[in-house]
Protein backbone atom coordinates (compact mmCIF):
# COMPACT_ATOMS: atom_id res chain seq x y z
CA UNK A 1 0.00 0.00 0.00
CA UNK A 2 1.08 3.35 -0.40
CA UNK A 3 0.43 6.46 1.49
CA UNK A 4 0.74 9.98 0.92
CA UNK A 5 1.68 12.14 3.68
CA UNK A 6 1.07 16.08 3.13
CA UNK A 7 1.82 18.77 5.37
CA UNK A 8 0.13 21.84 5.38
CA UNK A 9 2.20 23.92 6.58
CA UNK A 10 4.84 23.37 3.93
CA UNK A 11 2.44 22.90 1.17
CA UNK A 12 4.72 19.72 0.35
CA UNK A 13 3.77 15.83 -0.24
CA UNK A 14 5.49 12.74 0.21
CA UNK A 15 4.77 9.19 -1.28
CA UNK A 16 5.92 5.88 0.68
CA UNK A 17 5.25 2.58 0.18
CA UNK A 18 4.43 0.73 3.50
CA UNK A 19 5.02 -3.24 3.84
CA UNK A 20 1.83 -5.10 4.77
CA UNK A 21 2.01 -5.62 8.21
CA UNK A 22 2.40 -1.76 8.90
CA UNK A 23 -0.92 -1.32 6.60
CA UNK A 24 -2.66 -3.23 9.31
CA UNK A 25 -2.85 -0.65 11.21
CA UNK A 26 -5.55 1.75 8.92
CA UNK A 27 -7.82 -1.29 8.79
CA UNK A 28 -11.01 -0.54 10.24
CA UNK A 29 -10.34 3.19 9.67
CA UNK A 30 -12.71 5.79 8.76
CA UNK A 31 -11.82 9.02 6.27
CA UNK A 32 -11.28 11.78 9.21
CA UNK A 33 -10.31 9.68 11.92
CA UNK A 34 -6.79 10.71 13.94
CA UNK A 35 -3.90 8.14 13.56
CA UNK A 36 -0.51 7.83 15.18
CA UNK A 37 2.65 8.15 13.04
CA UNK A 38 4.53 5.65 14.57
CA UNK A 39 3.97 2.36 13.40
CA UNK A 40 4.53 3.74 9.88
CA UNK A 41 8.15 5.59 10.94
CA UNK A 42 6.87 8.53 12.02
CA UNK A 43 7.55 9.33 15.45
CA UNK A 44 5.49 11.56 17.20
CA UNK A 45 3.62 12.99 14.10
CA UNK A 46 -0.11 12.86 14.42
CA UNK A 47 -2.02 12.29 11.04
CA UNK A 48 -5.46 12.49 9.19
CA UNK A 49 -7.31 10.55 6.95
CA UNK A 50 -8.24 12.42 4.22
CA UNK A 51 -9.52 10.20 1.77
CA UNK A 52 -7.51 7.07 -0.74
CA UNK A 53 -8.57 5.04 -3.54
CA UNK A 54 -8.41 1.23 -3.95
CA UNK A 55 -6.84 -1.11 -6.49
CA UNK A 56 -8.35 -0.28 -9.93
CA UNK A 57 -8.59 3.43 -8.79
CA UNK A 58 -11.99 4.09 -7.52
CA UNK A 59 -11.52 6.77 -4.73
CA UNK A 60 -12.93 6.73 -1.17
CA UNK A 61 -15.99 8.90 -0.22
CA UNK A 62 -16.10 9.97 3.20
CA UNK A 63 -20.41 10.37 3.05
CA UNK A 64 -20.70 6.46 1.47
CA UNK A 65 -20.25 4.22 4.57
CA UNK A 66 -18.58 1.06 4.62
CA UNK A 67 -16.02 -0.28 2.61
CA UNK A 68 -17.74 -1.66 -0.40
CA UNK A 69 -17.50 -0.17 -3.90
CA UNK A 70 -21.51 1.20 -4.92
CA UNK A 71 -22.82 3.17 -7.88
CA UNK A 72 -23.91 6.60 -6.60
CA UNK A 73 -25.42 9.66 -8.51
CA UNK A 74 -23.38 12.37 -8.26
CA UNK A 75 -22.95 15.84 -8.64
CA UNK A 76 -20.00 17.08 -7.28
CA UNK A 77 -17.09 16.18 -4.51
CA UNK A 78 -14.36 13.21 -4.86
CA UNK A 79 -14.90 11.18 -7.72
CA UNK A 80 -16.64 13.41 -10.56
CA UNK A 81 -16.11 16.46 -11.30
CA UNK A 82 -19.53 18.48 -13.36
CA UNK A 83 -18.70 19.86 -16.51
CA UNK A 84 -21.82 22.11 -16.74
CA UNK A 85 -24.22 23.48 -14.19
CA UNK A 86 -26.79 20.85 -12.36
CA UNK A 87 -25.08 18.26 -14.66
CA UNK A 88 -25.18 14.17 -12.25
CA UNK A 89 -23.40 10.83 -13.22
CA UNK A 90 -23.91 7.63 -11.76
CA UNK A 91 -19.80 7.12 -10.71
CA UNK A 92 -18.65 4.30 -8.74
CA UNK A 93 -17.20 5.58 -5.58
CA UNK A 94 -15.32 3.55 -3.03
CA UNK A 95 -16.51 3.47 1.38
CA UNK A 96 -14.85 5.54 3.61
CA UNK A 97 -13.70 2.68 5.62
CA UNK A 98 -9.61 1.12 4.67
CA UNK A 99 -10.01 -2.37 4.07
CA UNK A 100 -7.09 -4.93 2.28
CA UNK A 101 -8.60 -3.65 -1.25
CA UNK A 102 -7.74 -0.12 -1.06
CA UNK A 103 -4.11 0.48 -2.54
CA UNK A 104 -3.20 4.55 -1.70
CA UNK A 105 -4.24 6.85 1.84
CA UNK A 106 -4.03 10.48 1.85
CA UNK A 107 -3.22 11.39 4.96
CA UNK A 108 -2.42 15.42 6.63
CA UNK A 109 -0.34 16.24 9.22
CA UNK A 110 -2.49 17.10 11.76
CA UNK A 111 0.31 17.45 15.06
CA UNK A 112 4.61 17.51 13.97
CA UNK A 113 6.90 15.17 15.34
CA UNK A 114 10.18 15.84 16.71
CA UNK A 115 11.97 15.12 13.88
CA UNK A 116 11.36 17.12 10.19
CA UNK A 117 9.09 15.81 7.75
CA UNK A 118 11.05 15.89 4.50
CA UNK A 119 14.08 14.21 6.66
CA UNK A 120 12.29 11.30 7.24
CA UNK A 121 10.39 10.20 4.05
CA UNK A 122 13.16 11.60 2.47
CA UNK A 123 15.05 8.59 3.24
CA UNK A 124 12.68 6.23 2.26
CA UNK A 125 12.23 7.40 -0.56
CA UNK A 126 16.29 7.15 -1.58
CA UNK A 127 16.60 3.51 -0.71
CA UNK A 128 17.77 1.66 -3.94
CA UNK A 129 15.40 -0.64 -6.46
CA UNK A 130 16.59 -3.93 -6.54
CA UNK A 131 17.45 -5.21 -10.14
CA UNK A 132 16.19 -8.33 -11.56
CA UNK A 133 17.72 -11.20 -12.64
CA UNK A 134 18.86 -11.45 -16.17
Amino acid sequence: MKIVVSNPETGKSYQKEIEASQERVFYGKKIGDPIKGDPIGLAGYELELTGGSDKQGFPMRADLHGTARKRLLLSSGPGYKAKRKGERRRKSIRGNTVADDIAQLNLKVVKPGKDQLDKVLEKAAEKPKEKGKD
